[in-house]
């Protein structure tokens, strides 16, 4: 009796020393990893997409500045994510004129369903759209030379994510631009502190920081590009 209880304390003791042994070695989840997937976002908006076209819009924003700085230009590929009533496209699709495509990306049915009838009215035959994930623009490979995310990366459920899947559709050279206002994540906005470390996480190098898109300086941009 005694032999076997000395046996069952030996085999305790040996099943406790390995799981601590495995546990120890397995690799703890990074701060950076860990922050980017609890931090806050606001919902994704799904009401009247007339908001985004109120008049003088586009002298806030200086959106042709924005353009230019992003080397939006004729015969050039440019994705639009989070592209809600075409705002931006339009103008982009504009600017790269009809040998270049602009990609109309949203995860709203509804707004993919504006974005092609305003082309088609507008006669834009240079506007591609694509209801993506959150995860996932799902842009063909290398297909744009700029990206924009207007007002959009607070919405952003996964960002680091989207970002990573985001690197194939880049090609060399891309700049990949984010305008958005300072905030918690879950009041629209989100700090330019938090999106130039998600972009970090998610392989990218910040180019360039500026805040010239509103007076108020609430507003950003952000310029990145794909480390190697």
């Amino acid at each position: 009796m005694v032999r076997r209880y000395v046996v069952a304390i030996i085999l305790l003791l040996f099943f406790v020393v390995h799981v601590e042994t495995v546990a120890a070695q397995s690799p703890a989840p990074s701060a950076g990893a860990a922050n980017s997937e609890q931090r806050k976002t606001s919902e994704p908006y799904t009401g009247d997409l007339s908001v985004f076209e109120s008049p003088g819009r586009e002298d806030r924003l200086q959106i042709n500045r924005v353009m230019d700085l992003l080397g939006i230009a004729e015969g050039k590929g440019v994705a639009d994510i989070g592209a809600g009533s075409g705002w931006f496209t339009v103008r982009a699709a504009r600017r790269v004129g009809a040998v270049g495509l602009v990609y109309a990306v949203d995860i709203n049915p509804e707004a993919i369903r504006h974005v092609n009838e305003r082309a088609q009215k507008e006669k834009l035959r240079n506007v591609k759209t694509i209801l993506g994930k959150s995860d996932d623009s799902l842009l063909p490979a290398a297909s744009v030379d700029a990206v924009l995310l207007l007002k959009t990366y607070h919405e952003v459920a996964q960002p680091v994510a989207l970002l990573r899947n985001l690197r194939g559709a880049l090609r060399p050279g891309a700049k990949v631009g984010i305008i958005d206002r300072n905030g918690n994540g879950e009041d629209h906005g989100v700090g330019s502190d938090v999106v130039i470390r998600e972009a970090q996480e998610a392989g990218y190098h910040l180019l360039e920081q500026y805040d010239f898109v509103k007076g108020d300086k609430m507003d950003y941009f952000l310029v990145f590009t794909a480390r190697p």
